[in-house]
């Protein structure tokens, strides 16, 4: 039964992004072409690393960073859900249970994360860089990321009032993690405490592992942000029932 609540809230939003599926596809295109021609053709050309060009490692932060902006997109709707529509409290009402209903939320989110991703690596290719990684390691990352940052979402979502008090969260967390957590540049030139302020974060984990493959600690941290997001998501929808 949890299961199938869980596959009945994926199912509807997956209508919803089959319907609109063409125009996602688009706009997922448009920032990772601007990123790689800017930064991969344009600035990288002037870069020389020992690990390579400058695009193939452009190439995963870009994955990161675009997986963390997708998947919070894809949940900002709960928050009109709530607000705007009233509709949240049908699904509270339903016989669902809340659990399923986040996982069914921040699972969509991550399905929409895994195709951008697979637009992305496939401009990435026709741009000519060169994609070394393992499979699984980064299909767990990119599902580990996704649902850290979809679960982010759905928390705000609960919480604030309007849309710029939703924009907020993007600009003062989600911003300084696109451009600080090892997406554009490698963390170790930074200052000592700089640095170790960023190492907490999930992005840079999740850059730091998309380039270099497994590593237990960053993978674990990764773990438990998404576990205790999703838990404090679930704990924070079932107060609106209260």
């Amino acid at each position: 039964m949890f299961l199938y609540d869980i596959a009945t809230v994926m199912w509807r939003d997956w209508i919803v992004l089959r319907r609109r599926l063409k125009k996602f596809i688009l706009s997922r295109l448009v920032t990772p072409v601007l990123y790689l021609v800017a930064f991969g053709w344009g600035l990288g050309r002037n870069i020389n690393l020992a690990s390579g060009s400058y695009m193939d490692f452009l190439v995963p932060g870009i994955v990161a960073l675009n997986t963390m902006n997708v998947s919070y997109m894809s949940v900002t709707t709960v928050h009109a859900e709530r607000v705007y529509h009233k509709s949240l409290e049908e699904y509270l009402s339903a016989p669902i249970e809340p659990a399923a209903f986040v996982l069914g939320k921040v699972l969509s989110a991550v399905v929409r994360a895994l195709i951008s991703t697979a637009l992305i690596l496939g401009v990435a290719l026709s741009f000519g860089a060169s994609l070394h990684f393992e499979p699984l390691n980064f299909l767990t990352v990119v599902v580990l990321n996704s649902i850290i940052f979809a679960s982010v979402c759905f928390c705000a979502a609960l919480k604030v009032q309007t849309y710029e008090e939703l924009a907020q969260v993007n600009t003062y967390l989600l911003m300084p993690m696109s451009f600080l957590c090892g997406t554009f540049f490698s963390t170790a030139e930074l200052p000592p405490l700089i640095r170790g302020v960023i190492e907490l974060l999930p992005l840079t984990h999740t850059s730091q592992l998309l380039r270099a493959g497994f590593n237990a600690p960053s993978m674990l941290i990764l773990l438990a942000y998404a576990t205790g997001l999703l838990w404090l998501a679930t704990r924070l929808f079932k107060r609106l029932s209260a």
